[in-house]
């Protein structure tokens, strides 16, 4: 399992259920990076992807406490429900919100982090990885702008191995 993220200078992701500064390029690098593969998101954060609807193209684990089926998702109550359903997904990324990111980061591989080096006002914040001895920056890509930085961690706490398949 692996997350991916956008995160602000002060590792800020939301405000008010959505993001306050969006750039195309990340929308971009997003889909290339999750590509046909499966995705976790709360319920809120399904509310800010385009039109409010599931994402096109890969298996949506939708994790809510509400009792509401979501049309082109499957909708889960619960982390051992979600783990129960995408026990045969080859790859799964974790894609938020803030207390899906909490619930579901420590069982994650690889964290994918677009940094954008700005501020705006969060409300939401991601764990600061640089801070965390358990993770460690592996890869530290170009700049996709001026302002925004891609980087993958992957945690060094587990034993986890994840295969990539192209």
């Amino acid at each position: 399992m692996e997350a991916i993220v956008a995160v602000y200078s002060d590792w800020g992701i939301g405000r008010a259920g959505g993001q306050p500064l969006v750039l195309p390029e990340d929308r971009l690098h997003f889909r290339r990076v999750t590509g046909s593969h499966a995705v976790i998101a709360g319920r809120k954060t399904l509310e800010d992807f385009p039109g409010g609807r599931p994402l096109e193209g890969r298996k949506n684990y939708i994790l809510t406490r509400q009792n509401t089926e979501i049309k082109g998702a499957v909708t889960l109550h619960s982390v051992e429900d979600t783990l129960e359903a995408v026990s045969g997904e080859t790859r799964v990324f974790v894609v938020g919100g803030g207390s899906v990111y909490e619930l579901f980061l420590p069982l994650c591989a690889y964290a994918h982090v677009t940094k954008i080096e700005a501020t705006p006002p969060s409300d939401t914040f991601f764990p600061n990885l640089d801070k965390l001895p358990e993770w460690k920056e592996i890869v530290k890509g170009r700049p996709m702008e001026q302002i925004i930085i891609e980087k993958i961690y992957k945690t060094v706490k587990s034993n986890i191995v994840l295969c990539f398949h192209t």
